[in-house]
């Protein structure tokens, strides 16, 4: 009789002769650590898998290439939502979204690729450092994916840890140093494989240890007496999916909806927030629109909504409203007397969504940008600071509050959401991701809390379709809507926390952390030679 090999060593052997195929299957099971499924154990056992690929690798070019094939399956399965956004587009074929979420992964997958070529290079020989320069690769070539060719920062590996309680070590080494901790974590699994005892147990002892600090932390801020929130808060989803939203026929349904859901409210002034590009209208150059929407507002209400501002050809001070040069992709704020108090322009542009890079080429070959319009918009200046006029609440008064906007995508970009120079007190995401398909806003979502949990501060989501959210401090979804419903929501605005190490240095940290983790591998490699 004879017995069949235990299943381990059927894998082993598989592994042994099909790394490329390998890399690429454990690429695809690291992202279901992300949203919406939240895998993360799975994430760190698939990271030590490929570490072990890239330890075992012959030579440069094919760590290299190990790295390459899991970015490629890590990112078309983290990605798959894109294709959605092109079902929405007439000027192109729906079908024409599954090869734009391969040719964007083509291009990611070169950053995980970089990443191994570094950990091979520099620390082939020595478990020890291997892992360690593996980790600070990651942590380098992840914050070049988000900076280089304007940067494409979507579904950073730190994500996977919110909920964990590691999230809140974001506090200090941000978004980006969270990657560094999950690349260490998964060093641990492939460091006990390796019967390297102390340095996986000093990971795992110490991860335990942040992980606990944090939900202590987490709890405490959530527990806080709720007596000194700033204002009070209405946020507003109209559940108007993206074929519906630049239907003329359906203008007047649209707006019913967002102002029937904007009256539900306890009559206590509020802050009222409206998603991206809610309503169809250039507010500074529509009195009438400016007075429908006022009209839902009660004398000490403020409201934030998104709509386009536009730029018309301007000659020897003639301006020719027939000729639009451009356009700013912006929220608004509107008071009770249909007055515009201040206005914020989308910086952080989307590529071949809200603009198309050398458009005379690629229109001719029939391509065009996802947001429809002729004209491209342009960037705003940056993150910036609104203030927010005081009005009485409860009768008791409201002091001038600050705001800072990202609008949609830009909420992604760690270290660049507000303006250091002017703290706000609060963070506004007006965001459509009704684009997104299923995967997209949960995603979208995990990124925001990120972005509470480094700066300190509250985060407010009004989207068209979900997931609006009220985001606490300590990124706790506070309340939320959920996806592809029609809500609205009031609730105290928390109070914002004192500036943490992270929105006073930014992502310096976490950069300078990856150099001394860099030079102390070094250091470390020669005491072993």
């Amino acid at each position: 009789m004879t017995i069949s090999p235990a299943p381990y060593r059927i894998a082993a052997a598989f592994v042994a002769r099909r790394p490329g195929v390998t890399a690429l299957l454990a690429g695809l099971l690291s992202a279901t650590g992300f949203a919406p499924l939240g895998l993360w154990p799975v994430t760190l056992i698939m990271l030590a898998l490929v570490m072990q690929l890239i330890w075992a690798a012959p030579d440069r070019k094919s760590a290299g290439r190990i790295g390459y094939l899991f970015g490629l399956g890590h990112f078309m399965l983290g990605l798959n939502w894109i294709a959605h956004a092109f079902t929405f587009q007439d000027s192109m074929p729906a079908w024409l979204g599954y090869p734009a979420v391969g040719l964007l992964s083509v291009y990611l997958a070169v950053y995980p690729a970089m990443a191994a070529m570094i950990g091979w290079t520099l620390g082939r020989g020595r478990p020890q450092v291997f892992a360690l320069f593996l980790a600070t690769a990651w942590l380098l070539t992840e914050y070049l994916r988000a900076s280089l060719f304007t940067g494409f920062a979507w579904n950073p590996l730190g994500v996977i840890w919110l909920g964990t309680g590691v999230e809140q070590t974001a506090i200090a080494i941000g978004t980006y140093g969270l990657g560094l901790v999950a690349m260490l974590a998964a060093a641990a699994l492939w460091w006990l494989a390796h019967r390297q005892w102390r340095p996986a147990g000093i990971m795992i002892v110490g991860l335990a240890l942040v992980a606990g600090l944090g939900q202590l932390r987490a709890s405490y801020i959530g527990a806080k007496d709720q007596s000194g929130a700033l204002a009070n808060i209405h946020v507003v989803q109209p559940n108007i999916n993206q074929n519906e939203k630049y239907d003329a026929n359906l203008e007047i349904l649209n707006f019913r909806r967002l102002a029937e859901l904007t009256m539900l409210r306890s009559g206590k002034p509020a802050l009222i927030f409206w998603p991206e590009a809610a309503v169809p209208a250039v507010l500074d150059m529509e009195p009438r629109w400016r007075g429908r929407i006022a009209s839902l507002l009660g004398m000490d209400d403020l409201l934030m909504l998104g709509g386009d501002k536009y730029h018309f050809h301007e000659q020897g001070g003639v301006v020719d409203t027939q000729v639009l040069e451009g356009a700013n992709n912006s929220l608004w704020v509107l008071d009770a007397r249909g007055d515009l108090k201040g206005r914020y322009d989308k910086a952080h542009l989307v590529p071949y969504g809200e603009y198309l890079p050398m458009r005379p080429v690629l229109e001719t070959i029939g391509l065009s940008r996802l947001v429809p319009g002729s004209v491209d918009f342009w960037p705003g200046p940056g993150p910036r600071t609104l203030d927010l006029p005081a009005t009485p609440d409860g009768g008791q008064a409201r002091g001038k509050l600050r705001m800072a906007v990202q609008i949609c995508y830009e909420i992604i970009f760690s270290g660049q959401v507000v303006d250091r120079a002017n703290r706000p007190d609060f963070l506004f995401n007006p965001s459509n991701d009704a684009w997104f398909g299923s995967w997209g806003p949960p995603q979208h979502l995990a990124q925001a809390r990120l972005r509470a949990i480094e700066e300190g501060l509250s985060v407010i989501r009004s989207t068209p379709t979900g997931i609006s959210a009220l985001v606490d401090p300590a990124g706790r979804v506070v309340r939320s809507i959920p996806f592809q419903q029609a809500g609205a929501f009031e609730a105290p605005l928390p109070a914002p926390l004192p500036p943490t190490l992270f929105a006073r240095l930014g992502n310096l940290l976490p950069v300078g952390l990856a150099v001394l983790l860099l030079v102390s591998g070094v250091a470390i490699a020669r005491r072993t030679r």
